[in-house]
């Protein structure tokens, strides 16, 4: 039992905000040392993990390569790109990404897109220039931040609900697996994946729904700050009176 004491060192650590690489780090060297294990074999037990968990080291060669992308003008260009399209609205392209997030998904295809490798350098800029051009006017801070997270939502959403809909991905096999072994059901991965497709359906019309009612909203509010802005002074300062 002493070798539990690595889970204190995770806890301490955490809890005085240290840094976490370095706490799982310590934990697993003093968890390796206290379980009788020499310093060579608690580095060969590091290795081994790394080894076998390459893919979640695969940001560090992610983020450099989006980085360049960016800098070197990939988010202009998809402003660009969505400015051509004359009467695209940000809501109806976020209905259609959230639409092809869910079909792809559906098809085991979740790695194509994500916050960080598509939602950022290319859906967000898309709908913050397609909000833009349907408006006429550009966003302040607030509807833009609004944007992205709608952006953000599609892409979960729409892989959150469509990938139940593959029978080999990791969460339909956990279900049947755990409910056939605890219940003594033989319940398919097919079965579990039809079931999916109504409830995949009825996430893409609440959520494609939300998504054109911020047009409506977005279009609503610009054209108040518009008529406030196009006011004479005379007014302005009469309505500035009574609000006093």
């Amino acid at each position: 039992m002493i070798v539990l004491l690595g889970v204190v060192v995770v806890i301490l650590g955490f809890v005085t905000r240290r840094n976490p690489v370095l706490v799982v780090g310590v934990a697993g060297i003093v968890t390796g040392l206290l379980g009788r294990m020499d310093p060579l074999e608690v580095l060969a037990a590091f290795g081994r993990s790394f080894a076998d968990s390459r893919s979640v080291t695969v940001y560090a060669i992610v983020l450099p390569v989006i980085g360049l992308l960016e800098r070197y003008g990939l988010r202009e260009q998809a402003r660009n790109l969505i400015g051509r399209l004359g009467r695209l609205s940000a809501g109806r392209f976020l209905t259609v990404y959230l639409l092809v997030r869910q079909v792809t998904a559906a098809f085991g295809l979740n790695s194509i897109g994500g916050p960080a490798q598509t939602v950022r350098p290319l859906v967000a800029p898309m709908a913050e220039a397609a909000a833009e051009r349907s408006t006429g006017r550009k966003l302040n801070e607030r509807w833009r931040e609004k944007v992205r997270s709608y952006s953000a939502s599609a892409d979960t959403v729409g892989v959150f609900f469509g990938e139940d809909c593959f029978i080999a991905i990791g969460s339909i096999l956990l279900i049947t697996g755990f409910v056939n072994s605890t219940y003594h059901q033989d319940i398919e991965p097919t079965q579990l994946a039809l079931w999916a497709i109504p409830l995949a359906v009825c996430a893409f019309v609440i959520h494609g729904a939300r998504l054109l009612l911020m047009d409506r909203q977005l279009e609503r509010e610009m054209a108040l700050a518009s008529a406030e802005h196009d006011l004479p002074l005379p007014e302005k300062a009469a309505e500035k009176g009574a609000e006093k």
